[in-house]
């Protein structure tokens, strides 16, 4: 019985190794991620002014994560976001998948890990996928190089 027990622990282990292993991976093309070459703050900067500098996008507001940790006590690497919109590209796309409202306004993630300063933002192909938009091709493609543009450091 011990070794019928030891069988089933390690081969429901191994499954859920692998179930995660997918999920992680699923996620990684779900969301992308970019590396800057400039440090966190300067980072940060830059992409803020492009959405605010750009008549097409409002700027919504902004979350510092790690300020907030600070506010209690607690440590957290430099973490912000960045929530913004065009309701001319958006609200065409809610007009056909109402649940996409869960996902906008876009938003754009920096953070600093192990001295590298990242940019994460939802890949508008899995928003496509994750809420069935469909004959939005054209519109998905523009927010997508709109994205690109706004988060490419050089």
């Amino acid at each position: 019985m011990y070794k019928v027990s030891i069988l089933v622990l390690t081969i429901g282990l191994f499954f859920s190794c692998q179930s995660n292993q997918q999920y992680t991976t699923m996620q990684k093309d779900h969301l992308i991620t970019k590396e800057s070459t400039l440090d966190f703050e300067n980072t940060y900067t830059t992409i803020k002014e492009r959405i605010v500098n750009n008549p097409n996008l409002t700027l919504l507001f902004e979350l510092d994560h790690s300020a907030n940790a600070n506010k209690k006590d607690l440590s957290l690497r430099p973490t912000r976001l960045l929530v913004f919109g065009n309701p001319n590209l958006g609200t065409p796309l809610m007009e056909v998948a109402p649940t996409l409202a869960i996902d906008l306004p876009q938003k754009i993630m920096i953070y600093e890990d192990k001295g590298k300063v990242y940019i994460n933002y939802n890949n508008p192909e899995y928003l496509k996928e994750r809420h069935t938009i469909q004959g939005k091709d054209e519109l998905l493609s523009k927010i997508s190089n709109a994205l690109n543009k706004i988060t490419t450091i050089e």
